[in-house]
């Protein structure tokens, strides 16, 4: 089905995602969320950009946050272009590194996270 959308094209609008992310890109960065952390929780999604588990679970994330960004800011980390970023959030904030992972950083510590199956966008609510 999608070759003929390909070809033909579709008269749906793409749904866009209601998830408005920060891209971890930088240490510094990482030293920000951290400061940030203080005044409101940041969530980070560490994701794989060739694993299908991962793009699963990112895609299920996005379609069900709900969170208004100014009450929760969340971070993107695409572990393949920063695995020195990913490496140091686990020895940081003291989480083992998984993929896909949903950390939430509150008062500069890690007060929650999940991998694979267990991310669940709803669970974030109890963090605002």
């Amino acid at each position: 089905m999608s070759f003929f959308k390909n070809i033909f094209g579709d008269d749906k609008p793409e749904e866009m995602p209601k998830v408005h992310w920060y891209y971890l890109e930088s240490m510094a960065e990482l030293d920000a969320i951290e400061n940030v952390s203080f005044e409101k929780p940041v969530a980070i999604f560490k994701h794989s950009t060739r694993c299908s588990i991962s793009r699963f679970s990112l895609k299920q994330f996005e379609n069900e946050y709900a969170i208004e960004s100014n009450k929760m800011e969340l971070y993107f980390l695409d572990l393949l272009a920063h695995r020195e970023i990913s490496d140091t959030i686990a020895s940081r904030f003291g989480v083992q590194h998984q993929s896909p992972q949903l950390i939430v950083i509150q008062n500069g510590k890690a007060i929650f996270d999940a991998s694979h199956s267990d991310i669940q966008a709803d669970v974030l609510q109890q963090y605002v």
